[in-house]
């Protein structure tokens, strides 16, 4: 089984780019969507299918904000639209889908890049994200948690770790969270395979950083350790370039 995760900063932006083409190349089994910035009746969800997708979207209540999204090619047992907190769900950044075997979320962390207010909203965020997983995974264990978690880990995750301890994405708090996170009971899929430095899935439009890649590892697949015997590989997609972001890749026996 394949599963892409992807921000792909405007779903209608990246339809215009041959995503689809891309997407039938790749072939995966599922695809994680995050920020899609549609509104469901604005996603031509006729195109997924002729593809052999069923779609699931949880668009946010501003128009051309956030969103996610899951394509699954099985059809799951149950879709959960967000999580049951309406701050967050009115932002679209949460959509869960049941298999027989195991669970699989798209998620859209915030960021908090514009400023306090942004920033306490996400770490309010990351606060309730953590107990809504802990309690969750007591009911699935089975858990992949999928998305743009605005975090970089470690220093190997970000190419310049000095001049960004103080940015937000980087800040010590949010990279013990990411390890607080992991100590749940999870894996991050890429590391385990991947140990090697200069290894990023976003990049600033702006200095032609992409170019230079200047970027940070900010997208996550987060396996369940008790899918640790299941994985087989993970890679990120860097020559893909609809958006800012790439897409990621995990691979499960």
């Amino acid at each position: 089984m394949k599963i892409i995760s992807y921000n792909v900063n405007g779903i209608r932006a990246a339809l215009n780019k041959d995503w689809i083409k891309w997407v039938n190349a790749v072939n995966p089994d599922i695809i994680c969507l995050q920020e899609t910035k549609a509104q469901p009746e604005q996603i031509d969800t006729t195109l997924f299918k002729e593809n052999g997708f069923n779609t699931y979207i949880h668009s946010a209540v501003k128009k051309g904000y956030s969103g996610v999204a899951i394509l699954s090619k099985t059809e799951p047992k149950h879709v959960e639209y967000g999580c049951g907190i309406e701050k967050y769900d009115n932002e679209g950044r949460i959509i869960r889908a049941d298999f027989e075997d195991f669970s699989i979320i798209s998620a859209y962390f915030p960021s908090g890049s514009s400023g306090d207010i942004r920033q306490d909203f996400k770490m309010d965020f990351l606060a309730d994200f953590y107990t809504y997983i802990k309690k969750l995974k007591q009911e699935i264990p089975n858990l992949i948690i999928s998305g743009d978690y605005n975090i970089c880990h470690k220093a190997i995750d970000i190419h310049n770790p000095i001049s960004n301890k103080k940015s937000s994405g980087f800040l010590p708090e949010e990279r013990q969270w990411i390890s607080d996170f992991i100590d749940l009971g999870f894996i991050d899929s890429f590391r385990y395979f991947n140990e090697q430095p200069h290894q990023y899935t976003w990049w600033t439009y702006r200095f032609g950083a992409r170019g230079k890649n200047l970027g940070w590892r900010i997208d996550y697949h987060m396996v369940s350790q008790t899918l640790e015997s299941k994985l087989k590989r993970a890679n990120i997609l860097s020559e893909a370039v609809h958006s800012d972001h790439c897409p990621i890749l995990i691979e499960l026996d």
